[in-house]
């Protein structure tokens, strides 16, 4: 299931990550930790000194993602001193896989490309690379020793490696970013149904009381029911955050997995499944008793926080940060009014005692297109930024100006860590550099092996996190391991005639939510299982299991 980890969002990303550090003259940290191959390469590769200044056009697609509100932050500024870049920005608004098709069809390209590494932004970047509007990477990582330990083998989740990472018709096209480099790096987003602490009190319910489909669906009755104003406004049950992100996460109260077994040993997508039936009626039900606000699913990303930041939703689904972020300013005004943890609901198939599972990768794949002019510059750039040095620099900013380094580790300034937590905006964090798109392109995440965790992190913030943690996660998280169907079904010879069909689910599921009866949205779905089955996902999936035999399958996977 592709879930968008930036909504400040992995994706997004909306948790507060650390950010880094600036380096003294020398081409070290400035520190005695051991840096070898770990700080931005100066090699003269093709003619170019890493002092040669030029710009560079970087579009990073993540919708509700935003940079700052200046051209050069004190974080760029040491990046062009370090590697003679200046990047220019994009940020997508709106669909990431609108974008991605949108731009190599019109050629609009931006020097570099960085994006998500699943779902059809990811099949968007392969085809791009199989039909050589990359620029193939094979021979010129070896001088980027930084770039190349991110997509060893060793580093990449097979089923990624071998479907992109390692190779697109045997060249190497795509860098990879934020993959955990140990266990303790691992991110739990904490995906989840939230509830405003107040009115769970107003109408005499106690969240962790909610576990059941028929419970939430009471809850949210109930919510309604009360007729709850904020300005004259009414206050709807339920919310997301832009297209839809994340509400349709109740997916796991009715199937495991975008994959089901079927009972026989092999698996079919959950689209052809009863269990998919019973999840889209459940979410017609919802809206049309007025449980679930309708505009959810076309909202921007500014129009769903002006609505949080007015008190107008009672519960969001997404992850916890992204909710934090986004309802601080009406906590700070509104004292008692904190969103806490639902549940935890139930999931289907599993135990009630099994920990939760989470497929946690990297979420960026990034690529230089044929526009390029200086391909060098790009992968200087690219290889300063996922090293060590570099990577403490975006995550935490300026070293000696916001942080310092105590006992070999990272540690905030006082004065910048009582401006960053005083700021409900977030903009100041930005604006000086950190949490913006620099972040999403530092390599393999270190922030708790490197960095020794978030130095930002407001204390309150940090204890809210981990109460959550403690209400959703009883029995811990499980790191999947296993294969996706999904990334087989994707090599099947049917797979180009049989991909537009399977683009059209999430659409298809919109339509059918919004449909006058549940007839009517059973023939929405209907049609497209026949529109998929002509176009070949009879032998796909059949291609898909015969290459899965013997092999761990994804069966239960939570949001993350």
């Amino acid at each position: 299931m592709k879930i968008k980890t930036y909504g400040s969002a992995k994706a997004l990303l909306a948790i507060s990550l650390v950010a880094g550090m600036v380096i003294g003259c020398s081409s070290n940290t400035g520190n005695n930790r051991n840096t070898s191959g770990n700080t931005g390469t100066t090699t003269n590769n093709g003619g170019t000194n890493a002092t040669d200044e030029v710009t560079v056009s970087v579009l990073h697609n993540w919708n509700g993602s935003t940079g700052a509100d200046i051209d050069m932050t004190p974080v760029a500024k040491v990046i062009k001193e370090k590697t003679g870049v200046t990047v220019k920005w994009e940020y997508t608004k709106g669909s990431e896989v609108e974008k991605i098709n949108t731009i190599f069809t019109t050629q609009d390209l931006p020097d570099i490309y960085t994006g998500p590494a699943w779902g059809g932004e990811l099949d968007g970047i392969i085809k791009a690379g199989k039909e050589g509007q990359l620029v193939d990477l094979t021979d010129k990582l070896d001088k980027y020793p930084n770039l190349a330990k991110a997509i060893a083998k060793e580093n990449v989740p097979p089923a990624l490696y071998d479907k992109a990472i390692g190779g697109i018709d045997g060249k190497k096209y795509l860098m990879y970013q934020n993959q955990p480099a140990t266990e303790k790096d691992a991110t739990d987003w904490l995906y989840g149904f939230y509830v405003r602490k107040d009115i769970a009190d107003k109408i005499g319910v106690d969240p962790q009381s909610v576990v059941t489909k028929d419970d939430l669906y009471n809850f949210l009755k109930k919510i309604k029911d009360a007729g709850l104003k904020e300005n004259g406004m009414p206050v709807m049950p339920l919310g997301g955050f832009s297209n839809g992100w994340a509400v349709g996460i109740g997916n796991t109260m009715f199937y495991g997995a975008d994959y089901v077994d079927k009972g026989d040993g092999t698996f079919e997508h959950v689209f052809f499944n009863k269990a998919y039936e019973d999840y889209t009626l459940y979410y017609r039900k919802l809206i049309s008793d007025g449980l679930l606000d309708p505009e959810t699913f076309t909202q921007t990303d500014p129009i769903a926080k002006e609505k949080i930041t007015q008190g107008r939703i009672a519960v969001l689904a997404a992850h916890y940060p992204a909710i934090l972020d986004a309802s601080k300013e009406y906590v700070k005004a509104h004292p008692g009014s904190d969103y806490v943890p639902v549940g935890p609901l139930e999931r289907a198939g599993a135990e009630a005692n099994r920990p939760v599972d989470l497929g946690i990768q990297g979420n960026n794949v990034t690529a230089i297109t044929k526009k390029a002019k200086n391909v060098d510059a790009a992968l200087r750039l690219l290889d300063y930024l996922a090293s060590d040095e570099g990577t403490l620099l975006v995550r935490y900013g300026v070293k000696g100006v916001h942080w310092d380094e105590v006992d070999g580790k990272p540690t905030a300034k006082k004065d910048w860590a009582d401006k960053f937590t005083a700021d409900t905006t977030g903009k100041l964090k930005k604006n000086e550099g950190m949490g913006i798109g620099f972040e999403s392109m530092s390599g393999q995440d270190r922030t708790v092996s490197l960095g020794g965790g978030d130095i930002w992190a407001d204390p309150a913030r940090t204890a809210m996190m981990e109460k959550a943690r403690k209400i959703l996660r009883p029995n811990g998280i499980s790191v999947i391991s296993a294969y996706y169907p999904g990334d087989v079904i994707s090599k099947s010879p049917q797979w180009e005639s049989l991909k537009p069909s399977m683009d059209q689910i999430g659409d298809v599921w919109k339509t059918a939510v919004f449909a006058k009866s549940d007839e009517a949205a059973l023939k929405v779905i209907n049609d497209l299982r026949e529109q998929m089955n002509n176009t070949g996902y009879p032998e796909a999936i059949k291609y898909a299991n015969d290459n899965l035999k013997g092999k761990e399958i994804v069966k239960l996977q939570m949001a993350n």
